[in-house]
């Protein structure tokens, strides 16, 4: 679900003690009378107010540092991929770009090229980012045994969980830790639907998706979670995925599910009893914090480390920078420099926050919202400062929380898409169409979910799934 990670900057967040990192500058290759080099740097989201002025303060921070400055250039979640593509199919000289395995398609444009290879630098350049990161977010970012973008540390594992708005958690005595899988919320649905006239049950929006006990391989097919027999199975033609599919039918004919869950994109404005968000420790203050109103979330399943949750937030240099080694330069700094990375995460002090004391600072509410940007999005979340309603212990809890999380047992296969890349083309188009109806509860399971398949199966996913299948078995084979 990416609207609730919208919805909360999306706030994921990652591990480790901050302190270890504190002191690393960079290298400072080039004096200072040489030109200054600007990097053309393409991410995710939309643009905040304030980015010239937190702009100009990097910069001058940059200069000093590596003789550089950031030319940041902020596209919105929605158009991010189709953006991105024709920024990379056309040649355009740019430096660096936020990709990940669900936007900026991170294996289809390392494999064609569009991405530089960094495993050279990460011995020379970027060694301190190499050793600050941890390596099962590199082991994720491997293709073929090349390293192709630098992963922004955060939560390692997929963790859904339902969202709850606490005012009505509180007021109807809910018992929101024992509510885990979407048959379970029915009950207190129907409460809020018959006391609440004015509170959506269950807000959903287009992008939603149903919980997966799955590990996507390629949209929509992969392994199910707990299958070691690595058998490749289309989503859509599982008994679960069907099981909430009908669920989510019902909850919209009862009206439970806002009416224009299809099209819907999210508007905070709107007052929810529950939605689905991708959570980890502490996500809730960062939600609460967005929607201006408390919030509490329970775990949908168990978290699973999966390809898509090692890749799910990193930054790749352009094989068409004509400023590589600068470009992993300027990486390396932003994940291992505590000061400019709290700098892009928060803002500039004493205008967007106060420091409250050593690693912990607090927002100024004043200006709060002229200053917001995916904290997941922009280098090492791990060395940045805490809010001043979390605790000082927080990334040290990350890594606990990453560390318990389970693996897929398809951890670590990558698909080769040369053989079927018309048949995954003509596949997404058909997924276009129709997967936010399905997810909307808008329309006749049976019916919709038969053409769904039919359609699939003549675009030729029975050939994707083959080859897959053949790549994963011989892939077993060496594990």
């Amino acid at each position: 679900m990416k609207k609730v990670k919208k919805l909360i900057a999306l706030a994921a967040c990652g591990i480790m003690s901050a302190s270890i990192f504190t002191g690393c500058s960079g290298s400072t290759s080039g004096s200072k009378s040489d030109e200054p080099v600007k990097l053309k740097w393409y991410t995710i989201g939309a643009e905040p107010k304030d980015l010239q002025v937190v702009q100009e303060e990097a910069n001058k921070y940059l200069l000093d540092k590596m003789n550089v400055t950031i030319d940041m250039q902020f596209i919105d979640y929605g158009d991010y991929t189709q953006k991105m593509g024709v920024i990379i199919n056309s040649g355009e000289n740019f430096d660096l770009g936020f990709t990940c395995s669900w936007a900026g398609d991170y294996l289809g444009n390392a494999r064609k090229g569009g991405f530089l290879e960094l495993n050279e630098y990460l011995e020379t350049t970027g060694k301190d980012m190499k050793a600050a990161i941890d390596q099962r977010f590199w082991d994720g970012a491997t293709i073929d045994g090349k390293i192709y973008a630098v992963p922004n540390q955060k939560e390692i594992s997929t963790a859904p969980m339902w969202v709850f708005t606490k005012e009505y958690i509180d007021k109807y005595n809910i018992p929101y830790k024992e509510l885990h899988t979407l048959q379970d919320l029915e009950p207190w649905l129907k409460v809020i639907k018959e006391n609440e006239p004015n509170i959506v049950p269950l807000y959903i929006t287009k992008g939603f998706s149903g919980p997966q006990y799955f590990d996507q391989l390629v949209d929509p097919i992969g392994v199910e979670h707990g299958d070691d027999t690595l058998t490749i199975k289309n989503m859509f033609e599982t008994d679960q995925m069907k099981k909430d599919l009908e669920t989510l039918r019902k909850y919209y004919k009862l009206g439970y599910i806002n009416a224009d869950s299809a099209t819907a994109q999210d508007d905070k404005s709107i007052k929810r009893f529950a939605t689905k968000g991708d959570g980890q420790p502490y996500a809730e203050i960062l939600w609460s914090k967005d929607l201006k109103y408390e919030v509490v979330a329970t775990p949908i399943m168990d978290s699973f480390i999966t390809n898509g949750s090692t890749t799910g937030s990193m930054i790749a240099v352009s094989s068409n920078s004509k400023n590589k080694e600068k470009s992993v330069e300027f990486l390396n700094l932003l994940n291992t420099d505590k000061e400019l990375r709290n700098l892009l995460n928060y803002g500039i002090e004493g205008t967007h926050y106060n420091k409250m004391g050593e690693g912990q600072i607090e927002l100024i509410e004043a200006n709060r919202k002229n200053y917001e940007v995916g904290y997941y999005t922009l280098g090492n979340l791990f060395i940045t400062d805490v809010l001043s309603n979390e605790p000082l212990t927080k990334w040290d809890e990350f890594r606990a929380f990453n560390n318990s999380a389970k693996s897929s047992p398809a951890l670590g296969f990558k698909f080769d898409t040369s053989k079927v890349s018309n048949e995954i083309a003509a596949v997404n188009n058909v997924l276009e169409e129709f997967k936010a109806t399905l997810y909307s509860g808008s329309v006749d399971i049976d019916e919709y979910l038969g053409k769904l398949n039919n359609k699939l199966k003549e675009q030729g996913l029975d050939k994707v799934i083959a080859e897959m299948q053949t790549q994963i078995d011989e892939w077993k084979k060496t594990k």
